[in-house]
């Protein structure tokens, strides 16, 4: 048996005692915080804690390993519920491009984008793959990352989906990150069925959703519902088939247009619709009576110089709202949660409370998490950060720049110290 004490908390943040999965409307400004606290960790759950004032003392030294974070605050580990960690190569060029005045849809028209990135997939082993995710895995822990979602989707066969979702597998395995996989054979259309959407969208459900479910390889289906990619109806009918094998619903929706997506996604109960620059009251009503979670993805947003999605009036109609980093190498080539939730309060006019909640309890529930993550909860996976010394939580995100994260412990382990 292990067992960590962390005392001296400045702030232990995002408290929550009555085991709530996910926060609403006004709910988001509400982060229970407790000051001058202790948090004591035994295996890989949260044992207890409290006020340093009401500190028990400790009776078992045995196995006790003691933090002292005087002047530090301690929130649970951010939940990055979007990702495409796994993928073969940088397309700096394409960032180049865009500088110089060309669109991401004429970017992919040209054989950029998502069908770039597949080509690069087919050439590269499964264990070059492997090394390179887990370099960025390792670097996004160390920003304070504890839960993650990663996708397929730049592989576009049968073998190299089945060989990104083995790597994502492989990680699951090999770290103390908790992992979500998904399925996201419905990125693109490959080069080779290019006016036979059909026949691929026939591959995907005939051939690659019973390979991937033969072996249990995902825990989600996606599609990119959008304008030169899947229709709404093409949406529905691939997360219908991957329903059928125990894949639960997830959509890329409304990203560069209004084509659906939102509306797919909470007709099939979606867990999550993410992008979302896109939406209007049409797409609000749909939300406000589903149980979909709405995720924004600023990195996407800000690297493509796209429309803001309005997170502020989602909020204020009564919706939850979750983020994400969309960590990948065309349109978000970063996993930094911490910078997330710093542009959830500049751009997008949340207040750091909303931020924190939309990284942590929100973003968790868009990954069927929140019974484990996104909360310090008592039986809650022991998976939180220690910041440097800092005057308050607010402070991360007012230093955007800055990675103010000391420690982290995932699962009960110190993984960075």
């Amino acid at each position: 048996m292990s067992k960590i004490l962390i005392k001296n908390i400045k702030q232990l943040v995002g408290i929550d005692q009555q085991n709530i999965s996910k926060k609403s409307g006004s709910e988001m400004k509400q982060l229970e915080i407790l000051e001058d606290a202790w948090l004591a960790i035994e295996d890989d759950k949260i044992l207890d804690f409290g006020t340093m004032q009401n500190w028990p003392g400790i009776t078992d030294w045995s196995n006790l390993e003691i933090i002292d974070a005087e002047g530090k605050c301690v929130l649970p580990t951010w939940c990055d519920s979007h990702t495409h960690i796994v993928y073969a190569g940088s397309r700096e060029q394409e960032f180049v491009d865009r500088i110089n005045g060309l669109t991401y849809q004429e970017i992919a028209s040209r054989g950029g984008g998502i069908l770039n990135s597949a080509q690069k997939l087919a050439t590269v082993s499964e264990q070059e793959l492997f090394d390179n995710a887990m370099q960025r895995i390792n670097e996004v822990i160390s920003q304070g990352t504890g839960a993650i979602e990663i996708k397929s989707g730049y592989g576009l066969t049968l073998e190299s989906e089945l060989k990104m979702l083995r790597v994502i597998k492989r990680i699951k395995e090999n770290c103390d990150v908790e992992v979500k996989a998904t399925f996201l054979g419905a990125h693109a259309v490959p080069t080779k069925f290019q006016g036979k959407k059909s026949e691929y969208i026939n591959l995907i459900i005939n051939e690659m959703l019973p390979a991937i479910a033969e072996e249990k390889l995902a825990d989600y289906c996606d599609v990119f519902c959008e304008e030169n990619y899947f229709s709404k109806e093409e949406t529905i009918k691939i997360l219908e088939a991957g329903k059928a094998y125990g894949l639960i619903p997830k959509v890329h929706a409304n990203q560069l247009s209004f084509n659906g997506g939102v509306q797919a996604g909470v007709q099939m109960g979606a867990i999550s619709v993410d992008h979302l620059e896109y939406v209007d009251n049409e797409e609000i009503e749909s939300l406000l009576k589903s149980n979909t979670m709405p995720t924004i993805l600023p990195g996407a947003a800000y690297f493509l110089s796209l429309p803001l999605p309005p997170a502020r009036k989602m909020i204020d109609a009564g919706l939850p709202i979750a983020v994400a980093s969309d960590f990948n190498p065309g349109s978000s080539p970063t996993g930094n949660m911490n910078l997330m939730v710093s542009m959830l309060c500049i751009n997008y006019k949340l207040n750091p409370e909303e931020a924190i909640n939309a990284a942590t309890i929100n973003s968790a529930f868009a990954m069927n998490l929140n019974d484990h993550y996104g909360t310090i909860s008592i039986g809650k996976t022991a998976s939180v950060f220690i910041t440097s010394n800092i005057p308050n939580y607010q402070f991360i995100p007012y230093s955007f720049g800055s990675n103010l994260i000391e420690t982290v412990i995932l699962k009960g382990k110190i993984v960075k110290k």
